[in-house]
């Protein structure tokens, strides 16, 4: 299913720390991504992980005095390869080293690496800036030669970046069905299958699969704090970790547990209140 359902949220009086803090909450409930202004914020969520208590437990938390009012409605699947052609994606470019362009776009920049991603759902372009975030982690790092775990693999943007940039072997996790559909499509675009293995799964899958050099997991605070145990018991001896896709004000947290598992922080970035971290197994 490739619908979502769209969540209106009018705040009065409304301002943007309270639209970054509803946002803050609602993405702990699963939404996927928001578009804030001047009266409140628009919040999408796929409409099988949609649920009233969810938006009822972020609007609980609202820390303001304020008239805030809801109203949804659900936004049929449809090819979002047009909707994005037309109205968002652009081609993306980090650092001057890496492009990320849909195969509809004509004028594209030359990089040192070409990533081709064909969304067919309503997110997942690369313009997020946890996204972005862990392709500078990447790009920084020597991973020729190095075995790469990409746990949430979305549209396969990361795991493809890996495979170009000499891993020799790529594993990508992805629990939601029709995601991992996409991220096996956008492998294939990319010519990297001899070296990206794709999984639909949850961290349950892990016990399958090769203890990783770099372990990648762009999700939540919930799900990486829930799972890192996992993760951690998917490392080789003094494996890199990478973590994204929470505010930076959860980087305590995150690193406090990380510690609890032998990892040791080594440097954090922020962008627009999104945070990434790097850690390193002690072992």
């Amino acid at each position: 299913m490739n619908d979502y359902r769209e969540v209106r949220i009018d705040i009065d009086p409304c301002n943007s720390d309270g639209t970054d803090i509803l946002a803050y909450y609602l993405a702990e409930e699963g939404f996927e991504s928001f578009v804030p202004d001047d009266h409140g914020l628009t919040a999408y969520i796929r409409e099988q992980d949609y649920s009233a208590i969810g938006v009822n437990n972020a609007l609980a938390q609202y820390p303001y005095a304020a008239s805030l009012n809801v109203s949804t409605k659900t936004i049929e699947g449809q090819d979002w390869n047009k909707e994005w052609e037309k109205n968002y994606f652009k081609p993306i470019i980090v650092d001057n080293r890496c492009v990320i362009h849909s195969s509809f776009h004509t004028d594209v920049p030359n990089a040192e690496y070409d990533i081709i991603i064909d969304p067919k759902m309503a997110f997942g372009t690369g313009h997020h800036a946890t996204t972005s975030q862990v392709i500078r982690m990447l790009l920084g790092m020597n991973i020729e030669s190095k075995t790469i775990t990409d746990m949430g693999t979305g549209t396969g943007i990361l795991a493809i970046l890996a495979a170009m940039s000499g891993a020799s072997h790529v594993t990508g996790i992805e629990i939601d069905e029709f995601a991992y559909m996409n991220a096996k499509e956008n492998v294939a675009i990319n010519h990297v299958e001899d070296k990206v293995t794709l999984l639909c799964g949850d961290a349950r899958t892990l016990k399958d699969v090769p203890k990783a050099d770099v372990f990648l997991a762009n999700i939540n605070r919930n799900v990486i704090l829930d799972d890192m145990a996992e993760y951690a018991n998917n490392l080789k001896d003094k494996a890199c970790v990478v973590f994204s896709g929470f505010y930076d004000r959860d980087i305590e947290m995150i690193v406090a547990k990380a510690e609890t598992l032998g990892l040791t922080f080594v440097k954090k970035t922020t962008d627009n209140e999104w945070a990434c971290v790097l850690l390193k197994a002690d072992k």
